[in-house]
């Protein structure tokens, strides 16, 4: 007897992993800049070590989970968007066959876990789990599309995700000229 409802935790244990590992390595790059600048040693006269570096890790955390779960919020919305508009499955049996797909992430979030020390070998696990969970939705949706319907499927997945990368560039970018402008200089 297979239970459907048996991998529905993966997504949050993934997103836990993945957070973990990133608020790991963004704690000691912030602590090495506060002991570069100062900061550190008036902290831990109020502070133990302990507890500051608890704290940090778990404010980052947190901030790394929000980020991340609204990424996930934002994927599932496009993928049942694209499913909307794309897919001649009325059902929703393509939704319910795209649950094995949360073993992708919880591998990657594991991993990511391993190389938490290394920034690039983490993005590149993280990009990578983002690709193969993509090619398994195309492939676990394809028997209910036509050929066009999978290109477009395709590329209104691209194009989504391509806009929302250069909009949050861009809302960077205006950002950090605001600050710089507003510099006394």
């Amino acid at each position: 007897m297979q239970n459907t409802y048996l991998t529905s935790h993966f997504p949050l244990i993934s997103l836990i992993l993945f957070s973990l590992s990133l608020a790991v390595y963004s704690e000691r790059l912030l602590v090495g800049y506060l002991t570069e600048i100062g900061l550190y040693s008036g902290m831990i006269e109020f502070f133990s070590e302990q507890g500051i570096h608890l704290t940090l890790l778990f404010l980052l955390w947190l901030f790394f989970f929000m980020v991340f779960s609204a990424l996930k919020l934002i994927a599932d919305t496009v993928n049942e968007l694209s499913l909307l508009f794309f897919s001649q499955d009325a059902e929703g049996t393509d939704l319910k066959s795209l649950r094995g797909g949360s073993w992708i992430f919880l591998a990657g979030g594991i991993l990511s876990v391993v190389t938490v020390f290394y920034p690039i070998l983490f993005a590149a696990i993280f990009i990578l789990s983002c690709f193969t969970y993509f090619v398994f939705f195309v492939y676990k949706v394809s028997n209910s599309l036509t050929t066009p319907g999978l290109a477009g499927l395709v590329f209104f997945h691209i194009f989504f995700w391509f806009s929302f990368g250069l909009a949050v560039i861009y809302a960077l970018l205006k950002v950090y000229n605001s600050i710089i402008a507003s510099l006394p200089i």
